[in-house]
């Protein structure tokens, strides 16, 4: 497994207003397939932090925030129902602070994600393999965090849906993957009887809209070592701008484009054991916080079959297996 950059969002996605941290495994998102009763199992730590952010457009800094840092750390987990179905999961632990001003940090569970991944089209062509995948998310909360705490909350506290098409295409060990996803919402209650968006809303309920986001990545992969470069782009469909001086909300627009770097290495004397590393830095954005992030994680696969191989006659690790 390997860690994915933000848009966290969630990304599969979680959105953590001006708070970007990913608490997702990669794999929900990349070209790899875990072999059939392969249990890839590990945990991740995720570091996130920004000074500067966009308020509508306008980029500013916010001297009673000064730099807001967020801390993540996960448990992530892969298991090969079949060669080409898999099923992953996800329970991150957050804690977040602001280096200046009143407002405290938070911590604690924030939401279970899960996804099942299918891997229905793989087809050799010339010297290149082409593969299609879609991939069906879901995430909700699963302790009673404020998603009206921004941005130095858990996360929006909204139970999403996604789904993903994935295509990738690999020519010797290099790779091309292109995605792209589209979250549905549920809509949230937040702990105050009326609020104002633009307009007065008397209800303690709010409407969130849905979110489109895009990805590509390309690099080096083999069976031991993966190397990628990563474009992110994420699209809420609806929302406004943080007023002027004012504090984000739950159904704010957030966009944002970001570009970074992951990294796995698995170890040729145990094989099942890989490590796994990246970062990320948000390019541009809208009502975000201009966010760098790094993370990273230990993972090891569990093999409960005798021999998994797949048609090739490849031993299944814990990536799409690599055809010379």
């Amino acid at each position: 497994m390997q860690p994915i950059i933000t848009r966290k969002l969630i990304t599969y996605t979680l959105l953590f207003a001006l708070i970007q941290v990913s608490a997702k495994a990669q794999t929900d998102a990349d070209a790899i397939m875990m072999g059939k009763q392969n249990f890839c199992l590990g945990p991740m730590y995720g570091h996130s932090s920004w000074k500067n952010y966009w308020e509508g457009t306008l980029k500013r800094d916010n001297l009673n925030l000064g730099t807001v840092s967020a801390n993540m750390y996960s448990i992530m987990g892969n298991y090969g129902i079949t060669n080409k179905l898999n099923f992953l999961f996800g329970v991150p632990y957050i804690s977040t602070k602001a280096s200046a001003g009143t407002m405290h940090g938070d911590n604690g569970i924030q939401d279970l994600s899960l996804w099942l991944k299918w891997m229905p089209f793989e087809k050799k062509i010339g010297k290149s393999v082409v593969a299609l995948y879609g991939v069906g998310g879901f995430s909700t909360p699963l302790t009673g965090y404020s998603g009206d705490y921004l941005p130095l909350g858990l996360g929006l506290h909204s139970t999403n849906l996604s789904a993903r098409l994935i295509g990738d295409i690999q020519h010797g060990d290099f790779f091309a993957t292109a995605s792209g996803t589209y979250t549905y919402r549920n809509n949230v209650t937040i702990n105050r009887n009326a609020y104002y968006t633009t307009e007065m809303h008397y209800t303690d309920e709010v409407e969130m809209p849905d979110v489109a986001s895009f990805q590509f990545r390309t690099g080096y992969r083999t069976m031991r070592w993966i190397a990628e470069a990563i474009i992110d782009n994420n699209n809420t469909l609806g929302g406004f701008d943080i007023r002027r001086n004012d504090m984000p909300f739950p159904s704010n627009k957030m966009n944002w484009t970001s570009a970074g770097v992951n990294f796995k290495y698995t170890f040729k004397k145990v094989p099942g054991l890989s490590l796994t590393g990246g970062g990320s830095y948000v390019l541009t954005g809208r009502n975000v916080g201009q966010a760098t992030q790094f993370n990273g994680g230990v993972f090891y696969i569990f093999n409960f079959a005798k021999r998994a191989k797949d048609e090739h006659g490849v031993q299944h690790s814990c990536k799409l297996c690599v055809k010379p």
